[in-house]
């Protein structure tokens, strides 16, 4: 795929039409409440109209049993002129199952705007093979569906990515939160989450950016000396592709829906890392991986989201939750650096499991801008 072969697809205007699909998990039909309040967050905040497709409130059974379901609702959607945008409704785990019954054609003749992220990783690496560009969310169960209110951050960038040609650039949150709350309760719609100091974004990778990083793990928080300049100090620009790193071991595994590596050339990688919490050793094993197929040396940066530390089923103390994102942080960085000892690494940028996010591009033009701390997100 060459670089002129990329498109954005048109953007939203409010009151359009976005079709609502489960590309993979079934978690209306068991949350309708939760389900029903992003509904409503599309209405009211963003002026669009929701149209429901039979996947979006089928349950997870019937998802499961009918992989094509879920291709032929993905491929409706693209294929209607009155619908705008494509939005899923949350993740999940086995998305890799419908991808061998889309019509590539449908959806290279229809290009739409499409919003998922975590197990969408296999439809937008899917999209971004066939030029289109897609968005790493919001979901609707996540993002629109947002306990309290929705946040302000996200809110700002998903107007972006919903109304606007290109992302442009975006700034680090002052605040965010890996807390979860039950879904199974209705009245934790009304509760807030925790959140903590978000520190900024951390950047690190680069053999001159080591002369200015610490070298801890934690890399060198926004804001902190820059170094003696050279080779890691100058902007890189690439098109992103990546997203949920299981669901990359997934597709690496399968060799499904993977660019050759020569596509790759030049790239941005993008890298989260879900709320499965894996340990350090996974994250460097599918690196390995990667880098071991030819893919990590071709990337010319690589952004990071935000390591979610604690789940429904994990609840570990502040100082653990710390040193798990240190030491993933300190394992992602080393690794990348046996393939690939020249590109800069942003951490703890906004993308993937914790709130609030930008719903980054995949496929898209990205700068990354080591000396003056900026990430830019351009057209296709």
């Amino acid at each position: 795929m060459t670089a002129d072969e990329f498109a954005v697809p048109p953007a939203l205007s409010p009151g359009d039409r976005v079709a609502i699909v489960a590309t993979s998990s079934g978690a209306a039909a068991q949350f309708p409440h939760v389900y029903g309040l992003g509904l409503e967050r599309l209405r009211e905040e963003f002026a669009l109209e929701p149209v429901e497709y039979p996947t979006a409130t089928a349950d997870r059974e019937t998802l499961a049993a009918d992989p094509e379901m879920r291709a032929r609702d993905v491929e409706r959607a693209f294929r209607d002129p009155e619908i705008s945008g494509v939005i899923a409704t949350l993740g999940g785990d086995d998305g890799i199952r419908y991808l061998k019954h889309l019509d590539p054609d449908v959806l290279r003749e229809n290009p739409t705007r499409f919003y998922g992220y975590s197990d969408n990783t296999v439809l937008a690496s899917y999209l971004w093979q066939l030029g289109i560009v897609s968005y790493y969310g919001p979901c609707v169960m996540t993002e629109f569906a947002m306990q309290g209110s929705m946040y302000d951050y996200t809110v700002e960038y998903a107007r972006r990515a919903l109304f606007e040609e290109r992302l442009g650039e975006i700034e680090p949150a002052e605040f965010f939160s890996d807390h979860d709350l039950e879904w199974a309760d209705p009245d934790n719609l009304d509760r807030r989450r925790e959140t903590e100091s978000s520190g900024g974004w951390r950047w690190a990778g680069g053999e001159a950016l080591a002369s200015g990083a610490s070298r801890d793990g934690e890399g060198r928080p926004r804001g902190a000396a820059s170094g003696d300049g050279g080779a890691s100090d100058e902007p890189v620009t690439g098109r992103t592709w990546g997203g949920c790193l299981t669901v990359l071991d997934q597709l690496l595994a399968a060799d499904v829906a993977v660019p050759d590596p020569a596509d790759l050339e030049g790239a941005i990688l993008l890298l989260e890392t879900s709320e499965v919490l894996p340990e350090p050793w996974y994250a460097k094993q599918l690196l390995v991986s990667a880098g071991e197929r030819g893919l990590l040396e071709r990337f010319d940066g690589v952004l990071v989201g935000r390591a979610k530390a604690r789940n429904t089923f994990e609840e570990p103390p502040a100082d653990e939750r710390r040193e798990y994102r240190r030491r993933l942080r300190e394992t992602m960085r080393d690794t990348i650096a046996l393939y690939n000892p020249d590109a800069p690494i942003v951490f703890d940028v906004e993308f993937g499991h914790c709130a609030p996010t930008v719903p980054v591009p995949v496929g898209a033009e990205a700068t990354i801008d080591p000396a003056a701390e900026r990430i830019v997100f351009r057209g296709a």
